[in-house]
């Protein structure tokens, strides 16, 4: 392994772009969005699509600098909240209409990719979801469910055709997601926010907002060198508060997960791997990995209420590597690192506004880039013409999570899952 492993993967092969400028003096704007991740940046390119001119996006770092340049940029439908929890609380057809905007994203993300001519090492051969148990129940209730309720087809995996592309032991049958894809978040996030700009999008980047209140019939924002005045305000913060709006922040849990990046693999990738699609498994603790352009194998996994170092990082996740391909014992680690996901107790995103002008969108779970595409599209819908589809979200509210309490409970059930997943696979032998 490599004695320190640097940061993040994503980071140090970023395109070079001319940086945006921090806000100075008195902007006015029609609509300002806080926060330059996903979610603002789709909410503000979809504006500017729609013709929306005076939109301002404030970013405290770099765009894409929290979990959307960080996560492990596999692009599918779906939520945090699993589909027969959706189906049950909100019955089929609200249920469907709620799954069918996330695979809508999907396939707006590849048109985005095309059309901006982002280049960000998108790689559109799908999603295996690979059966860590050796009772196939669970892939095929949940491939009967997506065909009945949602009618989404996943292709079935024999074990011999799983291990034919994924050389591991560890898996038996699996299930492949067709209209997925996976790419280089960092980089797309950056594409966005080139598009965006091109279309009279203002982002100001290092712009740090301090305050946001109410002054008159407009919302003024303060940073340390300018301010905003604004019709509207999108809170776009993620796991990044920006601790402007107390019921906003404290909706969400910032929960840590961890990635990391292989040195070039050359001729070693084929002993564990010889498909480009990305891989998860059917553990509630699930690893996720994927090949890269580049010959690195890219490998996430854990969730934890600490945000640990790149060596710690490093060290868990190479045990969870060797678990599954042996084979790569010894292969060099070149980046580890963490970041801050949003997390709701209801595991769905949240998606709403105050009624005064004031808009969020936030919570997505660790399943972000296509419910964060799909809420950009509803909040800059909402915004330019007054589409109130984003009341499919109303439900899931700004519910408390009590922190730091919630962190306790958030680690012990992730614990609990754990160990039912390990009690489990100790019973299978």
């Amino acid at each position: 392994m490599s004695s320190s492993p640097a940061a993040s993967y994503y980071r140090a092969t970023a395109i070079p772009y001319a940086p945006y400028a921090p806000l100075q003096g008195k902007v006015d704007a029609r609509v300002a969005i806080i926060g330059g991740g996903f979610a603002g940046l789709h909410t503000a390119l979809g504006l500017a699509e729609r013709g929306v001119r005076d939109v301002v996006l404030l970013e405290r770092e770099q765009v894409g600098f929290g979990a959307s340049g960080r996560n492990g940029g596999f692009v599918f439908g779906g939520y945090s909240l699993g589909e027969q929890s959706l189906l049950d609380q909100r019955g089929q057809d609200a249920a469907r209409a709620l799954f069918h905007l996330t695979t809508e994203a999907v396939g707006r993300i590849r048109r985005h990719v095309s059309h901006y001519s982002i280049p960000c090492d998108l790689v559109d051969e799908g999603v295996i979801w690979a059966n860590w148990f050796r009772d196939p129940a669970v892939l095929r209730e949940r491939q009967e469910l997506l065909a009945r309720q949602y009618g989404v087809a996943w292709e079935w995996l024999p074990h011999n055709e799983l291990r034919a592309r994924v050389h591991t032991t560890r898996y038996y049958d699996g299930l492949y997601e067709r209209d997925a894809l996976h790419l280089h978040p960092l980089n797309f996030a950056i594409g966005l926010a080139g598009a965006a700009a091109s279309l009279g999008v203002g982002i100001h980047e290092n712009t740090d907002v301090w305050r946001l209140r109410r002054e008159g019939t407009r919302w003024r924002i303060d940073t340390a060198q300018g301010s905003v005045h604004a019709d509207q305000v999108v809170l776009a913060c993620g796991g990044y508060l920006a601790g402007l709006k107390r019921q906003v922040d404290r909706a969400i849990l910032p929960i840590a997960t961890y990635v990391m990046v292989t040195e070039p693999l050359g001729e070693r990738m084929s002993d564990a791997m010889e498909t480009r699609s990305a891989v998860y498994d059917s553990r509630f603790a699930f690893d996720y990995y994927r090949p890269l352009n580049d010959g690195r194998l890219l490998w996430g996994g854990r969730i934890s209420v600490r945000d640990r170092s790149p060596r710690a990082v490093q060290r868990l996740l190479m045990d969870d590597l060797l678990r599954v391909f042996p084979q790569l014992k010894g292969v060099g680690i070149d980046y580890a690192w963490s970041g801050l996901m949003s997390y709701a107790r209801h595991q769905m995103p949240q998606i709403g506004s105050s009624g005064d002008g004031l808009w969020w969108a936030q919570a997505f779970g660790g399943h972000g880039l296509a419910p964060t595409c799909a809420a950009g599209e509803l909040l800059a819908s909402a915004l330019a013409e007054g589409d109130d589809r984003w009341k499919q979200f109303a439900p899931y509210g700004l519910e408390p999570t009590y922190r730091p309490f919630g962190y306790l409970g958030a680690q012990a059930s992730y614990w609990w899952q754990q160990s039912r997943d390990w009690f489990k696979t100790r019973l299978e032998g």
